[in-house]
C-alpha cells in the first residue's frame, strides 16, 4: 500500500504531531509513507523515520495561484500513483478535489476541528471517506453537512505511550525543574498550551487565587510559548496576577519539550480552552501519566474524562467550579496508563485508520 498525507505545513501543533506519528508507524508496517506539504521544522523527521516528504505549496489561500497548482499536483499525484491519499487541511482538500478529477485516487479526509460552517469547510465531508478525532466533531458535521452515515468513522488522535508512560519520567530533570521553580511539597497545578485568548488563562488564573485560599502551597505552571501578538494578552495576564497577589503561585516557564516530566510533577492538570477541543491530546497525555484532568465541558475532552474517575469537566468561564475540582481531582486514583492504552492510544488508532483505508481501496 502507498499512502499520500497532506498537510498545509509541518511546525508545531498537534495535527503535525498526528501526521509525522502516523508516517513513522505505517513506515514500520512496511507501508509506503509520502508527506506532502510545504515544509516546516518536522519536515526533516518525516525522512529519519523511513518516509518521503515532498515540498509542495498546500498552504497558501491565494486564488490566483490555485488553477497552476492543482496542474503541478495532478502531475505529482499521477506520478506517484498512491492507494490513499489523506488530507489533513481545507486547502489541500480543495486542491486535491480539482486535482483528482480525472485520476479517481481514493481521498479520505480527517476533520480536526470546529471550523467555521461553510461551503468551503464543507470540501472536507466529499470524499471516499471521512475520519472524524472525537464524537464531538462527528455530530458537529453531521448537523451541518448531513454526510453519509456509513462514510464516517470516529478515529481518536493516538497517544503515543513508549512516550507517555510514568516509567519515562526523568528524575533528573524533575529535579532540576522542581529546584529552579520550587515545586518541592507544594500542590502543582499546570496548565499546557500557548499563550492565547482561547486557552482562557484568566479563568485558570482566577481560580488558582480561590485554590489558594484552601491550599496555600500551590504553584500553578503555565507551560506555553507566546508569539509576538499575543505579548499585550500576557501582559494583561501578569498584571491580573499581580493584582491578586499571585506573584509567588502562578510561573510562565514558556515553551517545554518535556512535557511528559510536567504531567508526572503535577498534582492536577487543568484545560481551560474556551474553543471546544476537537479531542483534548494533552487531557489523554496527562491522564496517561496518571495525573486527574480538569478540562471544560464541551469538545473532544468529553470523550476522554471519567467523572470523579480520572477527572471532572467544568463551564467555560467558572472559576469557582474549577478550583472546587481542582481541589477534589486531587484526591482520584486511577489507572490511567491501561485506560489510555485501551481506549486512546497511537497503537488503536493506526490500526483502525490502516483498517479505513483497506475498507476504501476495497
Amino acid at each position: 500500500m502507498k499512502v499520500v498525507q497532506m498537510i498545509p505545513e509541518l511546525n508545531e501543533g498537534g495535527v503535525e504531531r498526528g501526521v509525522v506519528e502516523l508516517n513513522r508507524e505505517l513506515v514500520l508496517k512496511g507501508i509506503e509513507s509520502i508527506v506532502i506539504s510545504a515544509g516546516g521544522k518536522e519536515e526533516s523527521q518525516i525522512e529519519s523515520d523511513g518516509g518521503k516528504h515532498i515540498k509542495f505549496d498546500v498552504c497558501s489561500k491565494n486564488i490566483f495561484t490555485v488553477l497552476p497548482r492543482v496542474f503541478a499536483l495532478k502531475k505529482l499525484l499521477k506520478d506517484l500513483a498512491p492507494d490513499i491519499v489523506h488530507v489533513r487541511s481545507r486547502v489541500p482538500a480543495w486542491l486535491t478535489y480539482y486535482a483528482n478529477t480525472t485520476l479517481g485516487i481514493k481521498i479520505i479526509s480527517t476533520v480536526h476541528g470546529f471550523n467555521s460552517i461553510s461551503f468551503y469547510s464543507k470540501i472536507m465531508t466529499r470524499f471516499d471517506h471521512t475520519i472524524c478525532v472525537s464524537n464531538s466533531i462527528k455530530e458537529y458535521i453531521q448537523l451541518h453537512y448531513q454526510p453519509d452515515d456509513n462514510k464516517i468513522t470516529v478515529i481518536p488522535r493516538g497517544v503515543d505511550l513508549s512516550t507517555f508512560s510514568p516509567q519515562n519520567a526523568n528524575a533528573d530533570f524533575i529535579k532540576r525543574f522542581s529546584n529552579k521553580y520550587d515545586l518541592y511539597d507544594r500542590f502543582v497545578v499546570s496548565s499546557v498550551g500557548r499563550i492565547t485568548q482561547l486557552k482562557d488563562y484568566e479563568t485558570f488564573i482566577k481560580a488558582i487565587s480561590s485554590v489558594k485560599k484552601e491550599k496555600p502551597s500551590v504553584k500553578a505552571l503555565i507551560v506555553g510559548g507566546v508569539r509576538s501578538d499575543k505579548q499585550e494578552y500576557l501582559l494583561s495576564l501578569k498584571k491580573l496576577i499581580k493584582k491578586l497577589e499571585l506573584e509567588d503561585n502562578i510561573i510562565f516557564t514558556g515553551s517545554q519539550k518535556e512535557i511528559v516530566q510536567i504531567y508526572a510533577i503535577s498534582d492536577v492538570v487543568v484545560s481551560c480552552s474556551k474553543k471546544p477541543e476537537s479531542f483534548g491530546r494533552a487531557v489523554a497525555e496527562a491522564i496517561a501519566m496518571n495525573t486527574p484532568v480538569v478540562a471544560t465541558n464541551h469538545g473532544g475532552v468529553k470523550d476522554i474524562v471519567n467523572k470523579n474517575e480520572n477527572g471532572f469537566l467544568f463551564e467555560v468561564g467558572d472559576s469557582r467550579e474549577l478550583a472546587s475540582s481542582i481541589l477534589k481531582a486531587q484526591y482520584l486514583n486511577f489507572d490511567g496508563y491501561n485506560y489510555i492504552a485501551n481506549n486512546f492510544s497511537l497503537k488503536n488508532m493506526v490500526e483502525k485508520t490502516i483498517k479505513v483505508y483497506e475498507r476504501v481501496i476495497k
